[in-house]
């Protein structure tokens, strides 16, 4: 509902609205939940609380109206906001009306102050005030200016404050509603509300009154309204309620040393978490970001420490090693961003401070020596909520072969390159059970078997290089094996490990192999490259792109 009008029907259909002074978003919501009728958006309060500044016309209209933007989209309820003098004259009021109505903001208030003003209840301040017919130019310009024509405008005189007499303050108000106003604003500082009950016994317009008790508490909106006053506003008590509590909890926590003795007096975190939608945003996210998400997390294991490596490993792991001027693992996160995937874990163990990529999460595995990569997988299994990559931290890979994996809608994929194992092993003069062997079914994608124990030359036709990508449902199945397993043989021999902790990847994929899972192989011919020894390494750096 369009705002303005909505605060035109209350006042019609109510003897009386209350407003509650906000200062920002949380307090306009929590003055919405307290059942107020709207929000005054007040400037010495968000003068205070945004910028630490006196109310003196200090802020910006640009900086007052974002934040009485953010007051309006926390609230369903209308909001009207205190524009002091308007920030100048009427050219500047021209301005001012069409942005705060552009923003969908029910009303302002206008006050016949000079610019710059003072707050008119600071201590000994006299007002000076701008003349009446200067003030009547003003909200001529307002009441001109708007488009929608329930934008509501209250002129506000300041002339009790001033000194000025009560027949002045009737004759600037009686100007004010002929130049277009909707309502006025009767101010006071005076310690009782007399001057508000004989303004309004002595007012012959017919536009609503308003007032603000800051300075005659005693009085209730009820009592008020008795008077002849339409709209009260309870202006800046919950700034200083704010103020007040926040003192005295922060000095107890310094005294104390400790947050423990004031956790029972302040809000707990989840009250704060409803105030500002986080259950509706997860709902949200839940439902338009999870639902709809298309890129997997991935999870790189770079946690062991390789023997074999040294000395180029002694003050850094493997995955760090630089490859003309990029370590692997930079390289590997640059190619990962570059196909769209953003959420990237690394899984550390030895010497993981030496880990500090920007824009990645990590995962410890403080017994990298004692476990292998299995145990340093499930390290990261809150990224294994969805789908998800999985990836060894020492391949290199061009993004072709992860573009293909991508694009393979089973539920559980190795990225597998088929090769005549016999002649692989002749060529390369490494021992096959070395290696992550695969075999494939002949004339189908399915694995049939995985693992270093395709000891004989007839039982592997492929390699897994390293890269293995699961659905939601293979997330699942692989996550909930997993823990069974942990339940049940966690001591006891697990294919090709002495035990669960010291599995390799493979292990767990020929476990899902046997308890009838399909696992499908994506072919690659060429374009990746596992770290494994030295010479690895050095064929890395002659064909690495820079």
């Amino acid at each position: 509902m369009n705002k303005s009008f909505q605060l035109r029907k209350l006042l019609k259909a109510k003897k009386k609205l209350v407003l509650g002074g906000a200062h920002d978003a949380l307090c306009a919501k929590l003055i919405e939940e307290a059942g107020f009728d709207g929000v005054w958006a007040s400037s010495f309060g968000v003068s205070a609380a945004t910028k630490c500044l006196p109310d003196a016309n200090v802020l910006t209209m640009t900086e007052m109206l974002e934040a009485v933007k953010g007051m309006n989209e926390a609230v369903s309820i209308p909001v009207i906001a205190d524009c002091d003098n308007g920030y100048g004259n009427a050219i500047n009021i021209i301005r001012m009306v069409k942005e705060y109505e552009r923003a969908g903001i029910a009303g302002i208030s206008i006050e016949d102050n000079p610019f710059p003003k003072k707050c008119s209840l600071y201590p000994g301040e006299r007002q000076e005030l701008v003349e009446k017919d200067e003030m009547a130019g003003r909200i001529h310009a307002a009441a001109s200016t708007k488009n929608n024509k329930d934008f509501f405008v209250i002129a506000r005189t300041e002339a009790l404050i001033a000194g000025l007499g009560m027949q002045e303050a009737l004759n600037r108000a009686a100007a004010y509603e002929e130049a277009g106003a909707d309502a006025i604003l009767i101010h006071s500082r005076k310690p009782d509300p007399e001057e508000i009950r004989e303004f309004a016994s002595r007012w012959k317009g017919k536009i609503p009154l308003v007032a603000v008790p800051t300075k005659y508490p005693q009085v209730t909106s009820e009592g008020l309204a008795k008077m002849g006053i339409k709209i009260v506003i309870f202006a800046n008590q919950a700034l200083r309620a704010s103020v007040t509590a926040m003192k005295e909890t922060l000095s107890e926590i310094r005294l104390a040393d400790t947050t423990a003795t004031v956790n029972k007096k302040i809000a707990p975190l989840d009250e704060v978490f409803r105030l500002v939608g986080q259950p509706s945003l997860e709902e949200n996210e839940k439902k338009f970001v999870k639902n709809y998400k298309k890129s997997p997390t991935a999870v790189i294991v770079a946690a062991g420490f390789e023997k074999n490596f040294w000395p180029l490993n002694f003050d850094k792991p493997k995955a760090m090693l630089e490859i003309k001027g990029k370590s692997l693992l930079a390289r590997q996160v640059e190619l990962l961003k570059k196909s769209g995937i953003h959420r990237i874990a690394v899984v550390t163990g030895y010497k993981h401070e030496k880990i500090n990529l920007p824009s990645i999460v990590t995962y410890h595995n403080p017994l990298y020596r004692q476990t292998h990569i299995l145990h340093s997988l499930f390290s990261a299994e809150d990224e294994m909520q969805d789908k998800f990559l999985f990836l060894y931290g020492d391949v290199l890979f061009e993004d072709y072969v992860l573009e293909r994996l991508l694009r393979s809608k089973h539920d559980i994929s190795l990225a597998v390159k088929r090769l005549n194992v016999r002649e692989a092993v002749q060529r390369n003069g490494f021992s096959k059970t070395e290696r992550d062997w695969v075999k494939i079914a002949i004339g189908s994608e399915e694995v049939m078997a995985c693992g270093h124990h395709l000891v004989s030359d007839t039982q592997a036709n492929g390699e897994f290089i390293g890269l293995a990508l699961f659905s939601k449902r293979g997330t699942k199945i692989f996550r909930e094996t997993y823990h069974r397993l942990l339940k049940k043989i966690s001591r006891q021999p697990f294919h090709n490990a002495a035990d669960l902790k010291k599995a390799q990847f493979t292990d767990m994929i020929q476990e899902l192999i046997d308890r009838k899972e399909k696992i499908h192989a994506v072919a690659v011919q060429e374009g990746w490259l596992d770290i494994h020894t030295f010479e690895d390494y050095q064929k890395a750096w002659e064909t690495a792109k820079i």
